[in-house]
């Protein structure tokens, strides 16, 4: 089980920031691109809101989905394709296991399985690596592209009603017309 405790942000972290201050301040200090930037800490907090949002319905891993939302980009060197970032953010969940957060084993061996494969365009894994991944997907209007319900791993994922919120989020349009869908 993760541990987690209500952190205090810093000022441009959007949003409500829910985890240990000791991940954020060691993601933080190691993230190489702009924290504004399109792979940066509002992405972070989109994925986990959909993460969240998702895991009401496919019943996967709170801790995971959390987690995930926090590490899967934070390893990248480079806004464009970035071969192997995914990896690297895998081996940094092992390393900050135990020292930025606790997790159980089989929650870390989800936890890199879902960082490895996040961008891979893969759709059959456990539920909640699909939760994870699908997480991230719908967040893809920040790049111009709006999710595509067949790329999507899971059936709440590819609702209609989660897919425009989300992709109105994603543009920076909150869809208050959904409300908490």
């Amino acid at each position: 089980m993760v541990s987690f405790a209500v952190a205090v942000p810093p000022s441009d972290f959007p949003q409500v920031f829910v985890g240990t201050a000791e991940l954020l301040k060691h993601v933080r200090a190691q993230f190489l691109l702009d924290w504004q930037g399109i792979h940066g800490a509002a992405h972070w907090s989109r994925v986990l809101d959909n993460g969240l949002r998702l895991a009401e319905r496919t019943g996967a891993r709170i801790d995971v989905v959390t987690l995930f939302a926090f590490l899967h980009d934070s390893r990248r060197v480079d806004d464009g394709s970035d071969h192997g970032h995914g990896q690297r953010a895998a081996e940094y969940a092992v390393e900050l296991r135990g020292r930025a957060f606790e997790i159980d084993d089989a929650g870390l061996t989800l936890l890199a399985a879902a960082c490895r494969g996040h961008s891979d365009g893969l759709t059959e894994a456990e539920v909640t690596i699909q939760t994870c991944w699908d997480a991230d997907r719908l967040d893809l209007g920040r790049v111009g592209r709006r999710p595509n319900p067949r790329l999507l791993c899971t059936a709440a994922a590819r609702e209609p009603a989660i897919i425009e919120w989300a992709y109105q989020r994603s543009l920076g349009r909150a869809n208050r017309t959904l409300g908490r869908v």
